[in-house]
């Protein structure tokens, strides 16, 4: 039976994602050092609500000489990366941020870790490496075909850790989890977009006809697979994450217009973006047999926590609206 990780540092924990990891962690009692650069997606606030047991840096992955300070001041057990641009509409506006932090800022903190002898990399990627796929499910060790400049930087980023692995024997997991939703998230996605406009009597926009689908994670479900991977996953493995939960995003809308008792005339058909994937499904198989985890929180269910929370927390979502409205005019 492995031991409890000592000391986590946790990059990117400022986000959506990284910061319910952080809140679990911090629940029980995990020793953990947050870095994040702050940018407009992230919020120290995701992770007031456990209070501040945990010590912060403001950095940024692409500051070498600042990574390599912090952990060889730290000297964390294991290094879990989820500093990443993520969002698909503002690679497409301008990729360069992407490639920055998704590729270069990856191979910073890789080289940075593996200089101070880490024992453990988790890097956080996504379902979007692999592109799309009309019928089945993706493996881990399917093929990658990125379709826009966001999944094409995590596909790089993926592909320098194995790279990694093979040439120094680098201790790194992959983890590429599906479409996360939940409590806390930016308001650019479709989820929270999809509650906020609700709240501001205005109508939800969905691509083309929203056929689109995509596989649904509760983010505290994504959060505790995480951790299990961290301490009981096989190195230099990759474990798909995903919640068997597949939705059309016409699905998705109408079924916050109905926990909202919204009309669903609240929907409105915009513009298809470029490149735009059909559909994606992850094989989970692998994490659900070796290490014994399924998601517990069903779509259903999810949705109502979520609508609750965004109602509760409505002027945090509005105080983000300056930044996404240009994107959803």
């Amino acid at each position: 039976m492995r031991r409890p990780l000592r000391k986590v540092l946790v990059t990117g924990a400022a986000g959506f994602i990284g910061s319910a990891f952080v809140r679990l962690g911090l629940k029980e009692n995990k020793k953990i050092v947050v870095v994040d650069k702050l940018t407009y997606a992230a919020d120290l606030k995701r992770l007031e609500v456990r209070g501040k047991r945990y010590r912060f840096y403001k950095a940024d992955i692409l500051d070498k000489a600042k990574i390599n300070k912090i952990i060889a001041k730290e000297k964390p057990e294991v290094i879990v990366n989820f500093a990443a641009e993520t969002h698909v509409d503002r690679s497409i506006l301008d990729a360069r941020p992407f490639i920055e932090t998704n590729v270069i800022g990856t191979q910073v903190l890789l080289e940075a870790a593996r200089r101070q002898k880490i024992k453990k990399f988790v890097h956080i990627s996504t379902d979007e490496v692999y592109g799309e796929i009309g019928q089945g499910k993706f493996l881990e060790d399917s093929p990658f075909c990125p379709n826009s400049p966001y999944s094409a930087t995590k596909a790089a980023a993926d592909l320098l850790i194995k790279a990694y692995i093979r040439t120094y024997c680098f201790p790194a997991l992959i983890v590429r989890p599906c479409n996360n939703y939940g409590p806390w998230q930016y308001p650019e996605k479709l989820i929270p977009l999809s509650i906020l406009k609700i709240l501001r009597q205005e109508k939800i926009p969905i691509y083309a006809k929203g056929k689109n689908v995509r596989e649904w994670l509760y983010v505290d479900d994504c959060a505790q697979a995480i951790w299990k991977i961290a301490e009981k996953g096989k190195m230099g493995e990759v474990y798909n994450l995903g919640s068997n939960d597949e939705k059309q995003n016409i699905e998705v809308a109408r079924t916050i217009l109905k926990v909202l008792r919204a009309p669903g005339t609240q929907i409105k058909f915009v513009k298809d973006r470029p490149g735009h994937d059909i559909r994606y499904r992850l094989d989970s198989s692998k994490l659900y047999h070796e290490l014994k985890w399924k998601p517990k929180v069903k779509f259903q269910e999810g949705i109502k926590r979520t609508v609750l929370w965004a109602i509760i927390h409505k002027d945090w979502l509005l105080s983000k609206w300056a930044k996404v409205a240009p994107l959803y005019k």
